[in-house]
């Protein structure tokens, strides 16, 4: 019975069932007495008598040098024990462990004998799966009823299709399936949360698409197709789409999207088949998408596009030297990183181990990780003999966006790789600076830093982080045409909104700027690298000075100064930390004071108006009134620096 691993039991739908998934003990028990001369008996007896008349028999489950031959009574105690109390259960039905061979096992070899050791497992009755654990077991099922793979294969019935979704964003219809923003636990994922994401990408592309036309553009990871969707209802004739996925599920999704929304789809660059309905006035350039089931990798090794996006569930480090490969010259490479545990310091070995940098928890961690994103991309880019630059990158919620332009050629590709630098970072007051450029070895990097914590306080004091990106992170030029363009299609989003509010703030910082004739001619330098959070450095006791105010004392000292979209409270400055703190000394004032401020007294009104009282827990955004709209901007730190 053991070289039997399928049998008839239960009406005539389960012949292809294994032995171990039954209704009831009986029908197990009733496995033991299945050979050539019983068979017919045992099938057709309802008394259990009859069974324990029987003689010594296996286990049906187990081999017979696990288990041997043995009467009834036991044989029902074995397996009540270890084979049924163990079961997972599953619409009636129950998936008993089975000790048999049914799946490789690595043998072990033991002198110059081979022993294979059976391995105890479960198989399942939806997609006969053999799992190990029995929470393993347990997972597998949950993972089937989430994606609506409620029937067995084993059991003719009509299997109805899941329940489907339609939601809308951008004017365009997606259809999705149950549990559709956790990516676990189905095949077309979708999150609501990522659309300030595909907005920016969308913007990003329609300033590209005005550059060049047509453009050949790569969706690398589709999911819903939406993405790619937005691009070819909204750009049309401009752009040329592929939606790549390489789940099954998933493009058979995004076809179901494309015909939603009118859209032909080409499959292998040839037209599988047109819309039924007819179009409607005003839809005759909806053109066509091409929809592709291969691994993104093998795709874009393939092929050359414009525009690539890479939306991976994950690290996107794997992804990137195909990337760079053959995207065309000034072309863009847009990358979506989710995995913010290792970007944002919380897995140390994950960053070390798929970004080759070591870094720690900073103050300035979410710029830390943008700079991260970059330096894997350059140097994907420069192992191509391409260089980048840097449009623009985001850290927004739960995910770090990074767009860069492609310029082939060593020259770029030379100058791209030197601006791959490490940072120094003292651990005392959180002074950084990038190392100088060259291979001499220095005496003394903490000569380096700014500050002088080496020499007052004991031991070692700093320490080196990287290789990170040491360049600009930003391009005003490309961030006002995206701007316009947001405007130009209609995007009702808080992308349009909050860049609205930088150009609107920038007039007033410009009024700042031109006060010092020093700072206006480094209008056009790089942006400063990384910034200082005011409330992490204020001074225990004193009211501060409300941001906007701060920022115009920074600038009348002479310094380069703006607000960033990485921290509301942060202030980007090439000012020393030491500066930062003293002009931030000397504007604030006791708490227990009337207030006082650059030395004289200044009215009760004055002091309400320029300073904020430090609250114990540090709200102190609740207390800034009309610094609220402005903190919601975007991109603060790049349209006060030209």
């Amino acid at each position: 019975v053991n070289n039997i691993p399928i049998i008839l039991l239960n009406g005539p739908f389960l012949s292809e069932k294994h032995i171990s998934i039954q209704r009831q003990l009986i029908d197990l028990e009733k496995l033991a007495y299945l050979s050539e001369g019983e068979c017919a008996s045992a099938m057709s007896s309802s008394n259990t008598d009859q069974l324990d008349a029987a003689g010594k028999k296996p286990c049906p489950l187990c081999p017979e040098e696990k288990f041997k031959a043995c009467y009834s009574h036991k044989l029902h105690r074995h397996l009540q024990n270890l084979h049924w109390k163990v079961s997972v259960e599953f619409e009636g039905y129950r998936m008993c462990i089975c000790h048999l061979p049914c799946r490789p096992v690595k043998p072990n070899l033991i002198g110059d004998q081979t022993s294979s050791k059976m391995g105890a497992h479960y198989h399942c009755i939806i997609c006969s799966a053999t799992i190990t654990r029995r929470t393993d077991m347990i997972g597998h099922i949950k993972r089937h009823v989430n994606k609506g793979e409620t029937e067995s294969r084993y059991i003719a019935a009509s299997a109805a299709k899941p329940p489907r979704e339609v939601l809308k964003e951008a004017d365009t219809d997606i259809q999705v399936l149950p549990n559709y923003s956790t990516p676990q636990k189905t095949d077309s994922y979708f999150n609501p949360k990522m659309k300030l994401n595909r907005q920016l990408i969308f913007s990003t592309l329609a300033v590209l698409a005005e550059e060049r036309k047509p453009l050949e553009c790569l969706d690398a990871f589709g999911a819903t197709g939406i993405m790619g969707l937005q691009w070819a209802k909204h750009l049309g004739n401009a752009v040329k789409v592929t939606i790549n996925d390489f789940n099954e599920n998933s493009v058979t999704m995004i076809q179901e999207n494309c015909h939603l929304n009118k859209m032909k789809v080409m499959l292998d660059s040839k037209e599988e088949d047109e819309c039924d309905e007819a179009l409607e006035e005003g839809e005759e350039n909806v053109g066509a998408i091409e929809v592709t089931k291969m691994d993104a990798n093998v795709l874009m090794h393939l092929r050359s596009f414009d525009f690539i996006h890479l939306d991976p569930f994950g690290t996107s480090v794997n992804y990137l030297d195909s990337a760079f490969r053959n995207v065309r010259n000034l072309g863009i490479v847009s990358v979506t990183s989710t995995d913010i545990s290792s970007l944002y310091a919380k897995a140390l070995h994950v960053a070390r181990r798929h970004y080759g940098c070591n870094i720690v928890r900073t103050e300035y961690y979410k710029e830390l990780a943008a700079r991260i994103v970059v330096a894997a991309m350059a140097r994907a880019a420069t192992r191509c003999n391409k260089g980048i630059e840097v449009l623009f990158a985001v850290a927004l919620e739960h995910f770090v966006l990074v767009v860069v332009r492609v310029l082939r050629g060593p020259t770029p590709a030379d100058e791209t790789a030197k601006k791959i630098r490490y940072l120094i970072h003292c651990q005392w007051c959180e002074e950084r600076i990038f190392q100088k450029d060259g291979n001499m070895v220095e005496e003394n990097p903490y000569r380096q830093l700014p500050c002088d914590c080496h020499g007052s306080m004991p031991g070692k004091t700093a320490i080196e982080l990287g290789p990170l990106w040491s360049g600009s992170l930003f391009n005003t030029g490309f961030l006002r045409r995206m701007l316009f363009e947001a405007v130009q299609h209609g995007n009702d989003i808080a992308l349009t909104k909050n860049i609205s509010s930088l150009l609107e703030s920038r007039k007033s910082n410009e009024i700042c700027r031109n006060a010092t004739k020093k700072q206006k001619a480094e209008a056009n330098a790089e942006h400063p690298s990384f910034y200082y959070n005011i409330h992490r450095h204020s001074i225990k006791g004193m009211n501060m000075p409300k941001l906007n105010k701060f920022l115009q004392y920074l600038s009348q000292a002479g310094f380069r100064v703006s607000r960033t979209h990485f921290d509301p409270m942060g202030v980007r400055t090439d000012a020393p930390l030491s500066q930062f703190k003293a002009i931030l000394m000397k504007y604030s004032t006791p708490t227990y004071a009337g207030g006082q401020s650059e030395g004289h007294v200044q009215s009760t009104a004055d002091t309400r108006t320029d300073c904020i009282p430090m609250s114990v827990d540090g709200r102190a955004d609740e207390l800034m009134g009309n610094d609220k709209s402005s903190d919601e901007s975007l991109f603060p730190d790049v349209l006060t620096e030209d």
